[in-house]
């Protein structure tokens, strides 16, 4: 089951800046199913694991990305925008 759950947690997912707050540290990202979380689609405000991943991205960006349950909240743990 560990292996599973595993691969579960790598799957990235399609979403789009919707805006990014570099002093609250916060991403807001339009996205599709976030199947390691059992969350549908939705618009949403994300923690980031590292604020210097928001410079990466802007609003209206098209990224793939990662997030998980941390400490209570969810946690983008990986972004890049997709071409």
């Amino acid at each position: 089951m560990v292996m599973a759950e595993g691969a579960a947690a790598g799957d990235m997912v399609d979403g789009e800046v919707r805006k990014v707050d570099m002093e609250a540290k916060k991403i807001t990202i339009k996205h599709g199913d976030i199947k390691n979380l059992d969350m549908p689609g939705m618009t949403m405000v994300f923690q980031v694991k590292d604020p210097a991943m928001l410079d990466k991205v802007k609003a209206g960006d098209k990224v793939k990305f990662k997030a998980e349950k941390a400490g209570g909240a969810i946690v983008v743990t990986e972004i890049a925008p997709t071409k």
